[in-house]
């Protein structure tokens, strides 16, 4: 079983967690209008079903590993975007960033946990599962640090994780 893949998902529900949930109490917080800033949301549905279409033809020239990678970098830059662009807009390009990548993480780190598991494939996505669910504990925990320090947390914590997930596959 690969820990490595193990961890890189629990980075993933870690890195995904933080925005997903808290994108709504942000965009509260810097717009005023709930007419406004309720549309974070369907920026969010909308991106992660055009991306999961998009996926599909994407592999079909990227390894699943590649395609995961490529999501976690794209999550990060999605995770820390509100920090760089104020207001609106950067609610807006989180939503979509993040809404965009999540459901294409999740299938390529599942695909990938088929190839690389072998006889012990159930076992790896059992654990790699596991490790998301673990990831999605602790990231509103991290919260109460503040928004902007958990969202660095989450993004360096994707960063890393595409690192580890191109270093000498398995």
């Amino acid at each position: 079983m690969s820990r490595r893949l193990v961890l890189c998902y629990g980075a993933f529900g870690f890195g995904y967690i933080i925005p997903a949930t808290f994108l709504p109490a942000m965009a509260k917080e810097i717009v005023a209008d709930p007419r406004m800033f309720g549309w974070a949301w369907p920026v969010f549905g909308a991106a992660a079903v055009v991306s999961t279409l998009y996926a599909g033809r994407l592999s079909a020239h990227l390894s699943h590993r590649r395609v995961w990678t490529g999501g976690h970098l794209v999550m990060a830059l999605g995770v820390v975007v509100p920090l760089v662009l104020p207001g609106l807009p950067g609610i807006m390009a989180s939503a979509l960033l993040v809404g965009g990548t999540f459901m294409v993480i999740t299938m390529a780190g599942m695909q990938e946990a088929r190839r690389a598991g072998g006889p012990h494939v159930r076992a790896l996505m059992a654990a790699m599962t596991s490790a998301f669910a673990l990831g999605q504990i602790l990231g509103p925990l991290v919260i109460s640090l503040g928004f902007s320090p958990a969202l660095i947390l989450a993004a360096a914590a994707l960063v890393l994780s595409a690192f580890l997930l191109e270093i000498k596959h398995e």
